[in-house]
């Protein structure tokens, strides 16, 4: 797939500073865009800096528990073309993280981060596909459920975003739209890795994945644009969420699980992010590295970017 704006996205992308999480994010999107060798050498430096933990992607003095997870996927389709004996190492050390010594509550549940009890909304898509992936079936569900539970508000319709265990409550209980963005996104990821055998678990992803995508599209602004905290009109409008719907929603609909009727909706998100690149190719307007409290631009936006468009190249559009 070429198109000038596109490829002006997947340079900036490039250029931007990357936290573990963002590595893996980046890596994905250049994984589904069939840009498989770039998406190799993103994994190979991911495992480059994987520390003495087996966490991949490590920059400073990160206590991320499930952020060096997200670059699973890469990480493991660069070890099956190449059969790098480091990379292999590294897909093992960083599988043995995820199941055995990462942090958890009792219920097996990992923990977002090492020093604190909390479960985070963005660890809907930096674990449990990198689980599925590896052939964890069982474990990336187990994952998915306990998020779910941990997180969803039935009277909203949408996830909050941090639950402490510690504390026994919410520590930010806002529905922060990329934050939804990432469990809509890494369920739809789960749901095309699960194998038949695991029909039942799949069906109940989709039921909940496309419950939250409509929920979360009913406060979508005239724009195409949505506020920073869904159900916040005084939070600022940002771009990034839409593209994570527009992402999920492509993806549902040429997996068969989602009706096309979404389609307008992923429209209107594509067409305010479209705008949104500028003429190096950021794309603007997101919600912006580092401190996330202001729009701007970053990696994950950039990489989002990336994902609507390939998943949208890749279903016959009505």
């Amino acid at each position: 797939m070429y198109d000038e704006r596109f490829e002006r996205v997947k340079r900036a992308a490039l250029a931007m500073q990357r936290y573990n999480w963002e590595q893996g994010v980046v890596a994905q999107a250049f994984l589904e865009a069939g840009d498989t060798e770039t998406a190799i050498l993103l994994a190979m430096e991911a495992a480059h800096r994987q520390d003495e933990l087996g966490r991949c992607a490590e920059i400073g003095q990160s206590t991320a528990a499930t952020d060096p997870c997200a670059v699973g996927e890469a990480l493991i389709f660069a070890c099956e073309q190449t059969g790098n004996a480091a990379l292999l190492q590294a897909r093992d050390r960083l599988l043995k993280w995820a199941l055995t010594d990462a942090p958890r509550n009792s219920r097996g549940i990992v923990y977002h981060l090492m020093d604190a009890p909390q479960i985070w909304v963005d660890s809907f898509y930096m674990l449990p596909p990198f689980l599925a992936r590896a052939g964890r079936y069982d474990e990336a569900i187990r994952q998915l459920e306990g998020y779910w539970q941990a997180l969803y508000n039935p009277e909203s319709g949408l996830l909050s975003h941090q639950w402490d265990d510690g504390a026994g409550h919410f520590i930010r209980s806002a529905a922060w739209g990329v934050g939804n963005g990432w469990a809509a996104a890494g369920m739809t990821r789960v749901i095309a890795l699960l194998p038949a055998a695991y029909e039942d678990a799949r069906r109940r992803l989709i039921r909940r994945t496309d419950a939250l995508i409509r929920r979360m599209l009913t406060f979508q602004r005239p724009d195409g644009s949505f506020h920073d905290v869904l159900d916040d009109p005084g939070s600022f409008p940002e771009v990034n969420c839409g593209q994570m719907l527009a992402y999920a929603i492509y993806r549902g609909v040429g997996g068969g699980w989602l009706s096309p009727e979404l389609l307008n909706a992923a429209k209107r998100c594509r067409a305010v992010a479209e705008a949104s690149v500028d003429d190096r190719g950021f794309v603007r307007n997101v919600c912006g590295a580092p401190r996330f409290d202001a729009p701007g631009i970053a990696p994950e936006g950039q990489a989002f970017f990336i994902l609507m468009e390939s998943a949208r190249s890749g279903i016959q559009l009505p």
